[in-house]
């Protein structure tokens, strides 16, 4: 289940790139890692460091970067607040999304407008509490294994009660506890492996099968949440089916 999960985050993941990732998310990422962690030192502010990476990666300004470090030391301009919305989409597929947003009304009315058109609707806070579960997840390319099994990777992480070490296609995804996400990602330093992509991300713990027509307007409906500017991230527990996808 959780291969499929990854499965589809990966074909996102290729999609976005693709789309070049707005300059917009990053930034609130890493004014989000700034004021959650209180402070901007890189070595330890490990959201941080994630961030400014994929910040080099697509080139954006170094200028941009810094006022977003700035705004989340509450040197500079709006406030940004974290905000999840939880809902429902066709057939009962759940959606959880995450938001950074310095203002919640236009967020939300966009959200609901946005369920409107594709179906769904909005829930109450909570409502998802028992569908998702929150695990620190790292992505790491096989080959920054250099020559490591997922076993052996698996036993030098055995101290930090992994739940999962998986492969999917050329990517390895390490899963364990929210509380150890530093931790893990320090022994990953040391080990050299380098990190592709990480941070606290929700699981589904079950997966829903919908009908093909249910499937295209769920695409549609994860694909202009994740293109507000306002959205950071959308889970959900729709069950991959490579035939509906192709």
């Amino acid at each position: 289940m959780g291969r499929k999960w990854n499965n589809i985050k990966m074909k996102k993941a290729a999609q976005d790139k693709q789309r070049s990732q707005s300059y917009t998310k990053i930034l609130r990422e890493i004014l989000m890692a700034v004021k959650n962690a209180g402070h901007a030192e890189v070595e330890s502010n490990f959201a941080l460091k994630i961030a400014l990476l994929k910040a080099r990666e697509y080139n954006v300004p170094k200028d941009n970067v810094d006022k977003a470090i700035k705004k989340g030391l509450g040197q500079d301009g709006a406030a940004i607040e974290e905000i999840n919305y939880e809902g429902y989409g066709l057939d009962g597929v759940a959606l959880f999304i995450e938001t950074a947003t310095d203002n919640p009304t236009r967020t939300v009315g966009n959200i609901r407008s946005y369920f409107n058109k594709y179906g769904g609707s909005l829930g109450t806070p909570g409502c998802l509490q028992f569908v998702f579960e929150r695990k620190a997840a790292f992505t790491l390319k096989e080959e920054a294994l250099k020559g490591m099994s997922s076993d052996d990777l698996m036993m030098e992480l055995i101290d930090f009660n992994i739940d999962d070490v998986e492969k999917e296609d050329e990517f390895i995804i390490v899963k364990g506890p929210v509380e150890s996400y530093g931790d893990i990602y320090k022994k990953l330093e040391e080990l050299q492996v380098k990190v592709e992509d990480s941070g606290l991300e929700r699981f589904p713990l079950n997966t829903k099968e919908i009908t093909k027509e249910s499937f295209d307007k769920l695409q549609k409906l994860i694909d202009v949440l994740e293109s507000d500017d306002d959205v950071q991230k959308v889970y959900h527990n729709l069950e991959w089916n490579e035939a509906f996808a192709e």
